[in-house]
């Protein structure tokens, strides 16, 4: 049976089975209850609400694990996610630190083995075993997050069955250099990488250019360290997403020039700076990918956290999934979601316990309006 053929035919019978698994759900709710005790006393209603349909979403992490606290954790929430609302199956492999292109393909493929009928990479790190997935397995969905995929040469290429989920991230690290340019008492900032790759420069490239439209904007000159040249082409990196001991040595080095705001891109490296911050009265950090400051990984100093530069990775992987179920799906580079402030897929999480500036929530919103509508440009991976 071709391709199409068996994804219509599919298709047909898992929207049915959606329709009756959603019907009578309210809107999803920011954390979602969990399914265990509901076997005792659950009505009939329940009971259907909660039966598994005939769709297994799966998912392959990068290294830092799904209890990261950042990148793989925000991923993974929409997975279950998905497997709560949607009364799909799941599965998924957690991939060791330092994993080779073989491991990240043994991982994909035992999961197109066990009958999974889309498969989600996560991470810039997995472009290459999820390309060599699709084009063995056509009949399978896949889903690349932060990455398109390319041919050896690294020309692009486009798959049918793999839709790219990717994100305009600059544009909300603009802000965050923005505001923290506004906030810094010191007039110098820091940032560093975990390995460097483009997915992660874009947070810095976009910080620093929100610091420098504050500095041309206020005559100031506040500085950002964590670059290894002066033309801010290389960032200071760890080299892994794993070392929490790596970014507390990082960050207090950037502490003892003077830094008093950091924005580690790293994964659980970051969790070294929060340390850091925690040694440093006035030292303050900014976190990545979700909201640092209500996640407990991050909670003894939270108090320190000035903003998080959030991508909602979470939301779009249960949109995927949706599409998987309705029948839906469509892949290709055409086709991929690039989440960005327009659409939501990316923002700076909202004030906490660090007090802004007055003024800037209102300059913040300017901006962010002024990007949307295109007057105000950031550069990224996404515009030139």
């Amino acid at each position: 049976m071709s391709t199409i053929s068996r994804k219509a035919i599919k298709g047909i019978a898992l929207a049915a089975a959606s329709a009756l698994v959603l019907a009578g759900c309210a809107a999803a709710p920011e954390e979602e209850e969990s399914a265990e005790g509901t076997d005792s006393g659950t009505s009939e209603e329940t009971e259907t609400e909660t039966e598994t349909v005939d769709y297994k979403a799966c998912m392959v992490s990068d290294e830092g694990g799904f209890d990261d606290a950042s990148f793989n954790e925000e991923a993974f929430n929409g997975l279950q996610r998905a497997e709560s609302e949607l009364g799909i199956e799941t599965a998924a492999v957690e991939s060791n630190t330092g994993a080779t292109l073989t491991e990240y393909s043994s991982a994909i493929d035992s999961l197109v083995g066990e009958g999974c009928d889309m498969v989600f990479g996560v991470g810039f790190a997995l472009a290459t075993a999820v390309r060599d997935a699709a084009l063995a397995n056509p009949d399978t969905d896949f889903a690349l997050i932060d990455s398109g995929l390319s041919n050896d040469d690294f020309s692009p290429l486009s798959l049918e069955n793999v839709k790219p989920i990717q994100y305009d991230t600059a544009e909300a690290a603009f802000l965050a250099g923005y505001l923290a340019a506004a906030t810094t008492e010191t007039g110098t900032l820091a940032t560093y990488g975990g390995i460097l790759f483009p997915t992660v420069t874009i947070f810095m490239d976009g910080f620093k250019q929100g610091v420098d439209y504050y500095n041309a904007e206020n005559g100031t000159d506040v500085s950002v360290l964590g670059a290894t040249d002066e033309d801010q082409a290389n960032w200071s990196a760890t080299g892994d997403f794993s070392d929490i001991a790596k970014g507390k040595n990082l960050s207090e080095q950037f502490i003892d020039q003077n830094a008093d705001i950091i924005l580690p891109v790293a994964g659980p490296v970051g969790q070294g700076t929060g340390q850091a911050s925690l040694d440093s009265e006035g030292v303050l950090l900014i976190g990545v990918d979700s909201d640092w400051y209500n996640l407990e990984a991050h909670a003894e100093y939270k108090q320190n956290i000035l903003t998080s530069i959030e991508k909602k990775m979470s939301d779009a992987v249960f949109n995927v999934i949706q599409s998987g179920l309705d029948g839906t799906f469509v892949g290709g580079d055409e086709n991929q979601y690039v989440g960005n402030l327009a659409n939501g897929g990316v923002r700076i999480s909202p004030e906490h316990e660090v007090a802004y500036p007055d003024g800037i929530q209102t300059a913040l919103e300017a901006l962010t309006d002024q990007i949307i509508s295109g007057e105000l440009v950031v550069n990224s991976l996404y515009k030139n």
